[in-house]
């Protein structure tokens, strides 16, 4: 496995507490070094029973890209037309992955600030929780493989 790189998560104006709290535990399980939330309405939840937040830092902030790290590719995961597909893709050595709401899109404001848009493969869409989970395990994987 390659250690070198980092992934970060950003949580764009997120619907529930619990899905920030299943994106904290995601992050503890696939080794994630930031998770950063924008947005009012909810806080860290109960689903974190890992208490990931101890191990990942968590941080607030009114504009999720404004703690992108330096020399770090920030990935839109979006359901929009001309997306890269997730099975294909080659993960960014260094990658910030922006989630949205499930009640929103991320928009013109984050997806023109993004390098890559990428797309999960599914005949629906899935919650942000699960979203995060699967980008999280397929960089994992790929990189586990020697293939990104």
């Amino acid at each position: 496995m390659s250690s070198r790189g980092y992934a970060c998560i950003g949580l764009d104006n997120p619907k529930t507490a619990i899905n920030v709290g299943s994106a904290m535990r995601a992050a503890g399980c696939f080794g994630a070094s930031l998770v950063v939330v924008s947005g009012r309405r909810v806080a860290s939840g109960a689903t974190d029973t890992m208490k990931a937040f101890r191990h990942v830092p968590l941080v607030h902030s009114d504009d999720v890209l404004a703690c992108l790290p330096f020399n770090c590719v920030p990935v839109a995961i979006e359901l929009v037309e001309g997306a890269q597909l997730l099975g294909a893709y080659v993960h960014p050595e260094r990658a910030f992955y922006v989630f949205g709401a499930e009640d929103a899109t991320l928009g013109s404001r984050i997806l023109g600030r993004c390098r890559d848009v990428v797309q999960i493969e599914t005949v629906g869409c899935v919650n942000l929780a699960a979203a995060v989970n699967i980008v999280l395990y397929d960089r994992h994987t790929k990189r586990e493989q020697g293939n990104g």
